[in-house]
């Protein structure tokens, strides 16, 4: 019995061992042809049926939309929505100041704000990938975008760009004039971003310039026009916010760049990198600190501040330029980082009424004394 058994188990194994060496024999070949070699491993597309767990995630969202329509979600990075967070963040931040003292922000405001978030990212990447098409069939973490792989062709992507900057103004009609008009203003930065990482080692800043113009503009659809004190120290928190965590997003690509002629802070900083991003850290702290003198903030926006700059330390000294895993941890981690902002700012807001009614309450008792 134990024989017959030892001989079935000897078969088994020698099997096991035969397609195992067929399959690395198949990868090895593969390899030795040139097949790129995939950064991340994804499960295979096979024509087979699959049984998929329920997830929320946005990725897991766009993979479950009709196939047709799956590269247009992918063009516009619905399957990533770290970029539509952070472009959003600073609009949060400036309607939020706005508001009257002991007010949330205006709810209608920042829904209208986060609708023209998505479409105006979707907007810029596909401009972004329009121009990039032939540099990003270079770059193994960009090989796949829809533009790059083929899967849209240039005349589609006018057509959707024509729709989402259509819809995008849709958005922009229901605000007061001013904000219309300086809405309108950052289209110019939104085309011509894309194309400052051929010209300049600092196309990071470009991006800070236009990721950030919702500074200015929450401000001015809520009050109906911009205060310099507030927005111009805002905007500018912003802009080092961006070189921060830009620059850490181009070190994923910093080799691939440097091959095919593209330019960026990460290239720029090298090895001095954390340097320069402690030094945008600072200026991001004292401008948010200026903003909060400016706007009258009270200590919730304070110890938020004191919370951001703990995780900008962290943030800062933990990355490793060098592994682009952890480089896309640390940029992913700024969305924590602008929502914490933003807490600090409506608490804030609200221990301004406290403030207030305790100011009158002890102006009443002294005219009663």
């Amino acid at each position: 019995m134990l024989g017959v058994r030892g001989a079935g188990l000897a078969r088994g194994l020698r099997v096991m061992t035969q397609a195992w060496l067929r399959d690395s024999g198949a990868l090895a070949l593969a390899r030795a042809a040139g097949t790129p070699r995939a950064r991340h491993w994804q499960p295979s597309a096979g024509p087979g049926p699959r049984t998929r767990r329920l997830s929320l995630s946005a990725a897991a969202v766009v993979n479950s939309a009709p196939r047709p329509l799956q590269p247009y979600l992918r063009l516009m990075r619905l399957d990533k929505p770290i970029g539509t967070w952070l472009l959003y963040l600073p609009c949060t931040w400036s309607i939020g100041l706005a508001a009257e003292p002991g007010c949330f922000p205006d709810w209608y405001m920042l829904s209208l704000f986060g609708t023209g978030a998505v479409l105006m990212r979707g907007a810029g990447c596909t401009i972004n990938d329009m121009w990039d098409r032939d540099y990003d069939k270079k770059v193994v973490r960009t090989a796949s975008r829809p533009i790059a792989a083929g899967d849209i062709s240039i005349f589609q992507s006018f057509i959707f760009l024509g729709g989402q900057l259509t819809l995008a103004l849709g958005v922009l009609l229901c605000l007061n004039y001013y904000s219309i008009a300086l809405g309108a203003a950052s289209l110019l930065l939104v085309i011509t971003y894309p194309l400052m990482k051929r010209i300049t080692y600092w196309p990071q800043l470009a991006l800070g310039l236009t990721f950030n113009w919702g500074a200015l503009l929450g401000w001015s659809a809520i009050k109906g026009s911009c205060d310099p004190s507030v927005c111009l120290p805002l905007y500018f928190s912003g802009i080092m916010w961006t070189l921060i965590y830009d620059t850490i997003y181009a070190h994923q690509d910093k080799r691939d760049d440097a091959l095919i002629g593209l330019k960026s802070t990460a290239l720029r900083f090298h090895e001095n990198t954390k340097r320069w991003l402690s030094g945008f850290g600072v200026a991001m702290l004292g401008a948010l600190s200026l903003v909060g003198v400016n706007s009258a903030q009270t200590v919730p926006y304070y110890t938020a501040l004191a919370a951001v700059g703990a995780h900008l330390a962290h943030q800062i000294y933990t990355l490793d330029i060098h592994r682009p895993e952890d480089c896309w941890d640390k940029f992913t981690s700024n969305r924590t980082l602008g929502l914490i902002v933003l807490l600090g700012i409506v608490l804030g807001n609200l221990w301004k009424e406290k403030k207030t009614d305790e100011a009158k309450e002890g102006m009443d008792s002294r005219i009663e004394n």
